[in-house]
């Protein structure tokens, strides 16, 4: 069965970013179990920060779980990317993602790769970078396996990156991977932009799929944009998909507003299939 989460950002340069609720990880926490959501997804600035956060003792008071963690920190705060030119960055980009795998596995959540792949550039033709990127993807994969988790890779807007773009991408992409921890992220807000239709997109990612953001067509709240859930939900049935939904969301008009309207939306779409 499809499990609901919704998005907390702890970092203070993404306040602009598509999180459901900022800054307050303990109202956070509150109102996602008094809304019904099964987990939250965590945006902290390190893995210390993350470990400093008093995660285990929210998470068990209000019977939730940590669907996943992000690491687009890296990039966000210290310009790090898998594809950068300076070999040292990437390396330090590496282990700053491990470190974040390492604090994940701590609750059995996986890590989430997103900006922090990087792009291609005339520095670093699409050749190499898909190269560079793949290299750090099986390291890092192994090490989320190593671990007891996994490593989710998401494929993002052509605004955003330009190397995997749509999830047909992704799943050559991981199909050319020695490692089996290694997952793809489907955000419907990405696939608006790039796919010819979402659902056909879920299906090229089939046994691949490992995380869903679930958010609409302009990046708020399941329900406030055009999108047609019908088929996507039909489309992750079929596929046998039981991991997570997660709202990442702008919080527009207000974070409660949004977490509400998400979890109405996820019970209508996910609860009747």
């Amino acid at each position: 069965m499809i499990k609901s989460a919704v998005t907390v950002s702890l970092v203070e340069q993404a306040r602009r970013g598509p999180f459901v609720f900022h800054d307050d990880l303990s109202s956070a926490a509150r109102h996602a179990a008094e809304m019904g959501f099964d987990a939250i997804e965590v945006f902290a600035p390190s893995a210390a920060g993350i470990r400093d956060l008093p995660l285990a003792e929210l998470l068990s008071t209000h019977g939730l779980q940590l669907a996943a963690v992000g690491t687009g920190a890296g990039m966000v705060i210290h310009g790090l990317n898998l594809c950068d030119p300076d070999a040292e960055k990437r390396a330090a980009a590496e282990v700053f993602i491990r470190d974040i795998i390492d604090a994940g596995a701590e609750f059995g959540a996986p890590a989430i790769i997103g900006s922090m792949q990087g792009r291609w550039s005339e520095a670093v033709p699409q050749q190499e970078a898909l190269r560079l990127l793949s290299d750090s993807l099986e390291r890092l994969g192994d090490h989320a396996g190593s671990r007891g988790t996994v490593l989710i890779y998401e494929p993002l807007n052509r605004y955003e990156t330009n190397l995997c773009t749509t999830m047909k991408q992704g799943a050559e992409l991981l199909n050319s991977l020695s490692t089996t921890a290694v997952r793809l992220l489907a955000d419907l807000f990405h696939m608006n932009i790039e796919e010819r239709c979402i659902a056909s997109g879920l299906r090229d990612a089939g046994k691949h799929l490992g995380h869903v953001h679930f958010v609409d067509s302009n990046r708020q709240a399941a329900g406030f944009g055009h999108m047609d859930y019908g088929p996507i939900a039909a489309a992750l049935q079929e596929t046998g998909y039981d991991g997570y939904a997660s709202a990442e969301a702008f919080p527009i008009p207000d974070s409660i507003t949004t977490a509400q309207q998400t979890i109405d939306s996820f019970r209508s779409v996910f609860r009747t299939v």
